[in-house]
């Protein structure tokens, strides 16, 4: 059986979409990476309007979106990135985003995969290869695997930072 996609899961949430990040790089050749690299953020920004709309639609549809980002310190050239355009990608289309300090995140017992978390029901694992390519994706309803990325989502988000109290 094939398994629902982001798109598919984010339709039929009801109230909740939230994600925990735990790498330090993601696919490092992203075209809005690339911009970023090169000195243009704007264009960057443009390359994931498709994201913002997709977070404004399920705002405006009631969906509370946020996002918890574990990240080491110093922090990594892709995280800077990151740090750069999550104003204008992310917060102004609606979805609240926390940063976590490796170091603060060490009494939580976090997955070893980032994932999404719809309605407190249904996981999506999210994978990546060591060098931060896409290693596809998986999900689950199983309401104990479930009840552990809550607990943990929400240890992240208590001790996380708001994105604009956040300093790199």
């Amino acid at each position: 059986m094939p398994q629902p996609s982001f798109s598919e899961l984010l339709a039929d949430c009801e109230r909740s979409a939230l994600k925990l990040e735990l790498r330090d790089v993601y696919l490092p050749n992203d075209p809005g990476y690339q911009a970023w690299r090169a000195g243009q953020t704007e264009q960057a920004v443009k390359r994931y309007a498709d994201w913002t709309d997709t977070v404004r639609a399920a705002v405006a549809r009631g969906i509370s979106m946020r996002r918890v980002r574990v990240v080491s310190e110093p922090v990594s050239d892709y995280i800077r990135f990151e740090h750069a355009v999550t104003q204008d990608v992310n917060i102004s289309a609606g979805e609240a985003i926390r940063w976590l300090p490796r170091r603060q995140a060490s009494t939580v017992c976090l997955p070893p995969s980032d994932f999404w978390l719809f309605d407190g029901r249904l996981v999506q694992w999210v994978h990546f290869t060591g060098e931060g390519e896409s290693a596809g994706s998986e999900v689950t309803d199983d309401q104990g695997v479930a009840g552990l990325c809550q607990t943990a989502w929400e240890a992240a988000w208590e001790r996380g930072i708001d994105h604009a109290a956040f300093r790199i």
